[in-house]
């Protein structure tokens, strides 16, 4: 292991950003010291110093970030029934008929019930389920569908959908991620050495809970795969305001700095699949829905006005069109700083504002190859942009790149294959105009975003990843594959020798 003192990469090739300040394509050998890369020279001309980690040709990139995750809820999904493939209502009642129980509970994550033929009803999943409580997550998280019985252990009353959706569903996925604290300790520190064995060195965590606590306690457990930045929802934000909380400190407690406080991230409308995304035209068969604001504009300010005072950055979840906008004025009003996340639709008028109001996009591109059907469906009478990656980049705006695991699996390889190529599984690339180029990508899916990037740079912080495959040149199933050899944190090895 390198320790934080010295170390040296050997032959290495740069292929993310810092590889324009090199006079060569060769491999080239790194000195670290204390973190830092302190010297870049072709291979042969350095002197190796401390712990040598072997490049034999590989290509090198800073280390990636995911800017929005929901930590604790991902690493329990490993632990709960799959339903991303399921086709139908009835075939996911069945399913989760046959699920194991644990803790009197079946749960399931994952459905898309968009474009099932058929309605998820209470009835349906009694029928199948019975008095065990069982609960079945959307992938949007913006609702659940719950059986009779499980509306009576929750205290809800049942209604003939069987579907809770915005704050009640996320009130129940709170409840069913409150397992014990070893517990979910423990399933963090598997997540992150996955992440890291994926060339992860950081994400923002925007699980919806009071995150301060958890993050405190992982510090002094002795947590270090991972810089972590976690969030803060506007029903703590009193308290993280009292206890002095604000965007960039190091956490309370924390032995070093690899854990900081994040952003106040609010929730302004729904989602696409749940049909509750806020949007200029209504959402077909249904002229009187066109979504929902969550946050009322007035009351959006205000926030955002309570948190920049108080050294808080924003991150402010906008889907359709309308949320969109609203958040633009938000930040045009109070001056924050901070993202928009998801960004999924948005009006062209708008687009040009990212860039204007100093807004980053933070974005999930798997998002849009998960949803490019139910996009063309459900979205088909909008008059603004899906998913305006390319738009967003040329005009100038901060792109940094996410999952929004469990919503897609934490796999920054996977969202820059999507970013680039607007396809996977052979079919035809979607919405292709949208496409980004790999240098953006990469950038993109480092620290800073896409305008910012992290850089490979004598100075630098040493989080690094080496690869073994160039993926400047690689195709679209070539990047998703991607073989990650070393990952490094501040020079530290967290995945590989």
């Amino acid at each position: 292991m390198i320790g934080e003192d010295a170390g040296f990469i050997r032959a290495v090739r740069v292929a993310g950003p810092g590889r324009e300040l090199l006079p060569t394509d060769e491999p080239v050998d790194l000195v670290l010291v204390d973190g830092v890369i302190a010297d870049i020279a072709p291979t042969g001309n350095l002197r190796p110093t401390g712990f040598v980690v072997e490049g034999e040709g590989g290509w090198l990139l800073p280390g990636l970030w995911d800017h929005h995750v929901h930590v604790l809820q991902w690493a329990l999904a490993a632990d709960r029934v799959p339903l991303g493939e399921v086709a139908s209502a009835h075939d996911a009642a069945a399913v989760m008929a046959l699920a194991p129980v644990s803790d009197g509970r079946r749960i399931g994550s994952g459905f898309r019930d968009g474009l099932w033929p058929d309605e998820p009803t209470l009835e349906l999943l009694d029928a199948t389920t019975g008095e065990v409580p069982t609960y079945l997550i959307n992938a949007d998280v913006h609702s659940v569908w719950l059986n009779t019985a499980a509306f009576h252990r929750e205290g809800f009353t049942p209604v003939a959908s069987g579907m809770l959706v915005e704050e009640d569903a996320f009130e129940i996925s709170r409840r069913l991620n409150a397992v014990a604290p070893d517990v979910a300790d423990d399933a963090v520190e598997r997540m992150a050495h996955a992440a890291a064995a994926r060339g992860l060195v950081g994400l923002v965590d925007l699980d919806m809970t009071w995150n301060d606590e958890p993050w405190q306690r992982r510090a002094a457990r002795g947590f270090d795969a991972l810089r972590v930045s976690y969030g803060t929802y506007p029903q703590h934000l009193d308290r993280a305001i009292a206890e002095g909380l604000r965007t960039g400190d190091r956490v309370r407690g924390g032995r070093s700095d690899l854990i900081r406080v994040g952003p106040l991230k609010a929730i302004t409308d729904g989602s696409l699949g749940t049909r509750t995304a806020a949007c200029a035209h209504p959402y077909p068969g249904d002229p009187g829905n066109r979504g929902l604001l969550t946050v009322a504009p007035d009351d959006l300010v205000e926030m955002m006005t309570r948190a920049t005072a108080a050294g808080l950055e924003c991150a402010i979840h906008a889907i359709g069109d309308v949320a969109n906008s609203h958040a633009l004025d938000a930040y045009a009003v109070t001056g924050a700083v901070g993202t928009i996340e998801h960004a999924q639709l948005v009006a062209h008028a708008d687009i040009p504002r990212f860039a204007r109001l100093g807004v980053t996009a933070s974005v999930q591109p798997e998002h849009a190859l998960d949803d490019r059907d139910m996009t063309d469906a459900i979205w088909a009478g909008q008059s603004a942009q899906p998913y305006p990656l390319r738009a967003l980049a040329d005009s100038g705006a901060n792109l940094r790149f996410g999952s929004d695991a469990p919503v897609a699996p934490l796999d920054p390889w996977a969202a820059m294959a999507s970013a680039v190529f607007r396809t996977r599984d052979g079919r035809e690339p979607w919405q292709a105009h949208q496409r980004v180029e790999i240098g953006t990508a990469i950038a993109a899916s480092t620290a800073g975003g896409s305008t910012a990037p992290a850089e490979i740079a004598p100075g630098a912080v040493a989080d690094l990843v080496i690869v073994g495959a160039d993926p400047l040149s690689a195709d679209e199933r070539a990047l998703r594959s991607m073989p990650v050899r070393t990952t490094l944190l501040a020079g530290r090895v967290t995945h590989g020798v």
